[in-house]
C-alpha cells in the first residue's frame, strides 16, 4: 500500500504509525518520503522557481483576503469559509497572479475544492504512473489495482488507474456525491471499512 497525499510527505508519515513504515507521495506526487526515511523533491527550475519564490514573499504580506499556505514546491490559495461573493473576489484576485506564472517552465496551475495551487513537480496521477512504471521496470507485474481519494486533485490519479489494462478500481470516497471520473462511490466510514476488509480477505484468499 502507498499513501499519495496533498501535504507533505514528512507530515503524514509519523502520523500512520504503521510498522513495516509505508512509502509516502506528499505534495500531490512532488513529493516521496520511502520507509526507509529517504527523501526525494521535485522543484521547478532555477529560474522559474525564483519566480515562484518572489510571489510566496508577497503572498506572506498580502494573502489577497484569503488563507496562503506556503509549500516547498508551490503557493497555495484557500478561500473556504469565506461569504460567496469573497470567495469569488479572492479566487479572481488569486487567478490574476498564478496563471501567468503557470506559463513558465516546470509550473502548472492544480485547482482543488475551495482553492488554487501554483506548483512545480507531478500530481498524483504523475506519482501512480511512476509507482507502476518502477514495479514493471524491476520485473514486478502489478495485481489489482485500487485507489481511494476524495478530492479534485484525485481524478488525475483515478485517470491513470482506469487507463489501465490489468484489473483496477477508482474509488471516491466522500460522503457527498460530485461529478467524477471514479468508477464507483463510497461512502465514509462504513463502507470505507467494508471496502477495505473485503480487501484484506481477498489478499488472504491470493
Amino acid at each position: 500500500m502507498v499513501v499519495i497525499t496533498g501535504r507533505p510527505a514528512a507530515e503524514i508519515a509519523p502520523l500512520l504509525g504503521l510498522s513495516p513504515a509505508l512509502e509516502v507521495w506528499g505534495l500531490h506526487g512532488a513529493e516521496r518520503f520511502y520507509p526507509d526515511g529517504r527523501h526525494e523533491l521535485q522543484l521547478a527550475p532555477v529560474a522559474t522557481q525564483a519566480k515562484l519564490d518572489e510571489l510566496k514573499e508577497r503572498l506572506r504580506r498580502d494573502a489577497l483576503g484569503g488563507l496562503f499556505e506556503d509549500k516547498a514546491n508551490g503557493a497555495v490559495m484557500h478561500w473556504r469559509g469565506h461569504a460567496q461573493h469573497t470567495q469569488v473576489l479572492i479566487e479572481r484576485r488569486t487567478r490574476a497572479l498564478f496563471e501567468p506564472l503557470a506559463a513558465l517552465d516546470g509550473l502548472a496551475l492544480l485547482e482543488f475544492e475551495a482553492g488554487l495551487e501554483l506548483r512545480a513537480g507531478r500530481d498524483k496521477g504523475g506519482a501512480v504512473e511512476a509507482i507502476l512504471a518502477e514495479m514493471q521496470a524491476a520485473g514486478q507485474t502489478p495485481g489489482p489495482v485500487a485507489y481511494l481519494g476524495d478530492d479534485l486533485t484525485d481524478e488525475a490519479a483515478f485517470r491513470a488507474v482506469n487507463a489501465l489494462e490489468g484489473a483496477h478500481l477508482s474509488v471516491l470516497m466522500r460522503t457527498r456525491w460530485r461529478e467524477t471520473g471514479a468508477d464507483v462511490w463510497l461512502r465514509p466510514p462504513e463502507e470505507l471499512r467494508e471496502f477495505l476488509g473485503m480487501w484484506a480477505e481477498s489478499e488472504k484468499r491470493d
